[in-house]
């Protein structure tokens, strides 16, 4: 008698449901990227990826067990970047400030400001501050601290030296003042002073010239002019003589002694009696040195979620 095929119980029985399948990566399409950036040394970098296969993003629970294949991510990273330098820089005149501030600013990126330049914008735009300064430079009074130091602040606060860093040249210069910054919260990374010996200077001040006709300064021995026409209309300022200098040079030095109190622990000094190029060298390393310690920003955050 032939026997009685009975079916498979493995064959009849429902197949059991099985681990829910992985996820595939997503592909190259499902990733957009926005980069912002601005300059290498200053500028704050962000970057932003979003996967979410071109959908919007949602945060609320889900609903349906089998979208977790709709599942969607965003993940925005901010690449850490180094906050903007803040510098003051400090010379007797001559000292070459003026020289090593261009190289500066050429290199980094800094928003160069002169507390000079700040009361000649205000006093050539006829300002409510400006009023007041030119009162007192007409009077040969020195302009209040108050006044100097909003203006200063004031520019400080503009987006351009916010985003890119500042460079303050010449000031503060003097204690009152280096306060009255301190006051307002307002300090640099780092405190340049370039250092020239006094017979250095004189022998660079004594031996300026200005070209009348073309604004142009010459020096007499280190940069002296390309023909005699030139020569001959060349003058000299009025100050620029050793005695004059010597006096301008002890204000200095009373002054930047009681401003290095305040920046003392910041303070580096550079010598400036070598060629620019070898000061501008010391100052490079100097900042570079302070970008280093300087605290990064950096952030990162993920959300994910599903499409509805």
């Amino acid at each position: 008698m032939a026997s009685l095929a009975l079916p498979s119980v493995t064959a009849t029985r429902a197949a059991k449901p099985g681990p829910p399948p992985a996820l595939s990566p997503p592909t190259p399409n499902s990733v957009r990227a926005v980069i912002f950036f601005q300059s290498l040394e200053t500028s704050r970098t962000a970057l932003r990826c979003r996967i979410n296969k071109g959908r919007r993003f949602s945060s609320r629970p889900l609903r349906n067990p089998s979208a977790v294949a709709e599942q969607s991510a965003t993940i925005v990273a901010a690449v850490k970047t180094e906050e903007p330098l803040k510098v003051m820089i400090s010379g007797a005149p001559a000292s070459g400030k003026g020289t090593q501030c261009e190289l500066i600013k050429k290199k980094y990126g800094l928003v160069h400001i002169a507390a000079g330049d700040l009361l000649r914008a205000e006093i050539a735009s006829g300002t409510e501050k400006g009023k007041i300064a030119k009162e007192y430079m007409e009077k040969g009074m020195l302009v209040p601290d108050e006044i100097v130091v909003m203006m200063v602040k004031e520019r400080l606060l503009q987006p351009d030296a916010q985003e890119n860093g500042w460079l303050l040249d010449g000031y503060p210069r003097s204690f009152s003042q280096a306060k009255a910054l301190e006051d307002l919260g307002i300090r640099p990374d780092i405190f340049i002073l370039l250092e020239v010996s006094e017979e250095d200077l004189v022998e660079r001040v004594v031996g300026r010239r200005l070209d009348p006709v073309t604004g142009k300064i010459y020096h007499l021995k280190y940069s002296p002019p390309e023909n005699e026409e030139i020569a001959a209309r060349l003058t000299q300022r009025f100050d620029d003589t050793e005695e004059k200098v010597k006096l301008r040079l002890q204000t200095h030095h009373q002054n930047v002694e009681a401003v290095l109190a305040t920046y003392e622990d910041i303070t580096v000094r550079i010598n400036g009696s070598v060629v620019k190029e070898d000061v501008f060298a010391e100052i490079d390393k100097a900042l570079s040195s302070v970008i280093k310690r300087k605290p990064t920003s950096s952030s990162a955050s993920m959300a994910a979620g599903v499409t509805h």
